[in-house]
């Protein structure tokens, strides 16, 4: 019994290539959880389309992801001086975002990110003159600005690339290779035609694994069904039944990342509205799961357990059996699934 990841493998596999054929020279991206499918998993997927380089977040990923993918590996997070010092080949690209992190790589293989409107890293206009002698000692992959997803002031991504590509080009730094993050494809074609010595290199993760949402499906198996009248108590904390139903424990706890919902940011009136009702019921104990049966996502009982979720079904709605199956509606970035499946 188990939290289970269904994929239809076919569909899946023919997404990627829509987004490869959009994105000429993909960067895929493996960080965290493997967006849901692991380490090992993706490292074969992007071997599988003959990505050449793989990014990944941290050198503890790049550590594990070095016996899976024998090509180049990006770590994405700046490289500190002082940080701890993980044995890595050197096929390890590191990404830094400081004249004096350049500096501390010296003979490494690097890409420097610059300030993006993002805020996030990565050096600034006033740097680049200093730009010119820290490079001398590293072997220099290129450059890279990471974008944000919302532009509400209506500023267009292509012109904030433009613009540091004439900075550099003006501080006289080698323009060879630009790495970008959170562009569309028309908007690569635009910079790749308006500046063809250069080789733009997107960075994809979420589009390129999880961009087709109807061919992955989470489900959780029913180990027990248990009835229970209004007013008997039941859990760990004792609380009464509110009325008739059915306890339906579900595979899928805090240990799988249920009930451990990642914050969204919100826009709009009713959007803000629906939150500000969600936390009314949560103060009462009212949560709702992400776990569907007959149609409609039900309450969790009491707050899932490290493995198991238990769920109140009402009395007037058939309860599941054992070994059925319920739909979850999960996050992949924050779930750890007990197997995966390929349909």
């Amino acid at each position: 019994m188990a939290l289970t990841l269904y994929v239809d493998t076919a569909r899946w596999r023919a997404h990627q290539q829509m987004v490869i054929q959009q994105f000429p020279g993909i960067v895929p991206v493996c960080k965290g959880n493997g967006y849901g499918f692991g380490h090992e998993r993706l490292a074969e997927e992007a071997a599988r389309i003959g990505a050449d380089v793989l990014a990944v977040g941290t050198t503890y990923e790049a550590a594990r992801m070095k016996d899976y993918f024998s090509g180049d590996l990006l770590v994405l997070t700046p490289f500190r001086r002082g940080e701890e010092p993980v044995p890595l080949p050197d096929r390890v690209i590191r990404s830094v975002s400081s004249v004096d992190g350049v500096y501390g790589l010296v003979n490494a293989r690097v890409v420097i990110e610059v300030m993006s409107s993002m805020k996030r890293h990565g050096v600034t206009e006033e740097d680049l003159p200093k730009l010119h002698a820290a490079i001398e000692n590293v072997r220099l992959e290129g450059f890279a600005i990471h974008l944000p997803l919302d532009r509400t002031d209506g500023i267009d991504a292509v012109e904030e690339v433009i613009g540091w590509m004439d900075r550099l080009r003006a501080a006289r730094l080698p323009l060879h290779t630009m790495f970008v993050s959170h562009l569309k494809a028309d908007e690569l074609a635009r910079l790749q035609q308006q500046f063809p010595q250069t080789r733009f290199r997107a960075r994809i993760g979420t589009r390129l694994w999880l961009g087709d949402h109807e061919s992955t499906e989470y489900r959780g198996s029913v180990l027990d069904v248990t009835r229970v009248a209004k007013g008997e108590r039941f859990g760990y904390r004792q609380q009464k039944a509110a009325s008739d139903g059915f306890l339906v424990v579900v595979a899928g706890g805090t240990s799988h990342g249920v009930g451990l919902e990642a914050p969204k940011a919100l826009h709009g009136v009713m959007p803000r509205a629906k939150g500000v009702a969600r936390a009314g019921l949560a103060t009462v104990n009212r949560n709702l799961s992400p776990f569907v049966w007959a149609g409609k996502q039900r309450w969790f009982a009491e707050p899932p357990h490290m493995q198991v979720s238990i769920l109140f079904v009402p009395g007037d709605v058939t309860a599941p059996q054992v070994g059925d199956e319920l739909v979850a509606h999960l996050r992949h970035t924050t779930t750890q699934f007990d197997r995966l499946f390929d349909r």
